[in-house]
């Protein structure tokens, strides 16, 4: 082992070193944040299910009108990123609510129970980037 790489690493074709992976839209499926429950706070899409290996999982949602006390809580390995591209959303984690409005951003730690709810009648959405 060379700088935390096999001698292999060296000798292969650089252009099978390099992972590429383009999904389209018209690719995505959209799923529920859980499926058999009533209400739904937000729906997902992946954006690099296709991509092997993969050191952070990425994923464009839309969330919901939901009333405060029907938003599920939920934790997760690893830290999270959310980048909110329109309108409000509140975001509890832990004991705390955060309101984030459209080009804020967040950074926590997964790990700790969070939920997201829409804030407003207007459409809201976001790209979340999660780690194991």
């Amino acid at each position: 082992m060379v700088f935390g790489v096999g001698l292999d690493y060296f000798f292969a074709d650089e252009r099978k070193r390099h992972v590429v992976s383009i999904i389209r839209k018209a690719e995505r499926l959209r799923f529920p944040e859980s499926s058999g429950r009533a209400t739904i706070a937000y729906h997902f899409e992946s954006l690099d299910f296709k991509a092997t290996e993969r050191k952070l999982n990425a994923f464009y949602a839309e969330f919901e009108s939901v009333l405060a006390e029907r938003v599920r809580m939920h934790p997760h390995a690893g830290v999270e990123l959310l980048y909110l591209i329109s309108g409000s959303l509140e975001l509890t984690i832990g004991s705390e609510i955060y309101t984030l409005d459209s080009g804020d951003a967040i950074y926590f730690d997964s790990a700790v129970r969070h939920n997201y709810r829409r804030i407003g009648k207007h459409s809201c959405s976001a790209v979340i980037v999660t780690t194991a």
